[in-house]
């Protein structure tokens, strides 16, 4: 490249850095003339922002933490149910089911319709008065008066049996559980390497908070609970019942013989065949004894399995009256409504700027 072409395009660069810098401080002295049309939007702002602050609801949030500790069978305890299936005796044990609940998925359960639906159609007392959480939800949120206006619906119930609810009910139940998911419940894990969960509700009412919170986990928690030891809980009750039955028969067995032995007390040595009655039922009662020993051997190892694979569910930190309070302060909408139109109002002004440059 030759020196005339080298100047030539350092030349060139300084005039477009010139341009560039000629064309900022046009900028700066434009905005700084719309000074006036600046502070008003920035006053403008700021109204707007304490206005909203002074209108936004204060909210109470209630937190709930708990520790899941999910019981894993023991190698001596599963030899022992291994053992007892080969007689064909089932205890669940193994940790069937065991994936059901790990990870995130508890999280997902506390997020689902069935959880959060049992959850608010609790009824609770609140001072002194029985009193359904949706009602209570529905109450202080105004929703009857934006039913009757938009739907027409004067008035409605959610008492009664949930599989039998109205299409409307359930459509009303479905709304309210996504508007739940979004805005109402918080549900994550405190450390994604511990096992300690924590459950936050925020409303608008503070004993609605409370009151969800405690049923919220209450219901997830104990519904945890029976899907994890269902099938060994089963076990237990079969074979409660069986030794319930050989038992009767095994009493009716030793009163049978107790009857053979009372018809011949004196039975002649030399006639055997009376004898005949009280031997059967003595054999009956060996047999009967034998199986009664099993079933009871059988039934305590199943009640041990049941012990085991029952999950501990410890809480931690339960809600508290005063809850958390959630106010937006004033001066924090005052600030970001005056920064929100500023922006604006100069993004609009340098816009307008160029566009009539590029007209003229």
């Amino acid at each position: 490249m030759s020196q005339d072409n080298s100047d030539t395009v350092k030349n060139v660069n300084e005039i477009a850095i010139k341009d560039i810098v000629i064309k900022i401080r046009s900028g700066i002295r434009y905005i700084k003339s719309k000074w006036v049309i600046i502070l008003v939007a920035i006053l403008l702002g700021a109204l707007l922002g304490l206005f909203y602050a002074i209108r936004k609801r204060t909210t109470y949030t209630a937190t709930c933490n708990f520790v899941l500790e999910d019981a894993k069978g023991g190698s001596g305890l599963g030899q022992l149910a291994g053992l007892a299936s080969l007689a064909g005796i089932n205890f669940g044990g193994g940790g069937g089911g065991g994936n059901l609940f790990e990870g995130d998925n508890i999280i997902e359960l506390y997020k689902s319709r069935e959880m959060i639906e049992r959850a608010l159609l609790t009824e609770v007392t609140i001072r002194g008065k029985k009193q359904m959480l949706i009602d209570r939800y529905i109450n202080f949120n105004n929703l009857r008066k934006q039913w009757r206006e938009d739907d027409y619906i004067d008035s409605i119930t959610f008492r009664g049996d949930p599989d039998q609810f109205s299409r409307k009910q359930d459509s009303i139940i479905t709304d309210l559980v996504a508007l739940f998911d979004k805005s109402v419940l918080d549900i994550d894990k405190l450390d994604k390497k511990l096992s300690i969960i924590s459950v936050k509700v925020t409303s608008a009412d503070e004993i609605f908070s409370k009151m969800f919170a405690d049923k919220l986990v209450e219901t997830v928690n104990n519904f945890y609970i029976l899907t994890k030891t269902k099938k060994t809980y089963q076990s237990v009750k079969v074979l409660q019942k069986q030794a319930d039955s050989l038992r009767i028969v095994l009493n009716s067995s030793i009163s049978g013989v107790a009857s053979a032995i009372d018809a011949a007390p004196n039975a002649n040595p030399a006639m055997q065949t009376l004898k005949v009655p009280s031997q059967k039922k003595q054999i009956d009662v060996q047999s009967n004894s034998a199986m009664f020993a099993e079933i009871v051997k059988d039934l305590e190892i199943s009640k041990i399995t049941l012990r085991q694979e029952t999950p501990l569910i410890q809480v931690v930190d339960k809600p508290v009256y005063p809850l958390l309070v959630n106010r937006y302060k004033w001066l924090k909408g005052m600030l970001i409504g005056a920064f929100l139109f500023a922006f604006i109002t100069i993004f609009w002004l340098i816009c307008k700027k160029m566009l009539q440059s590029i007209l003229t």
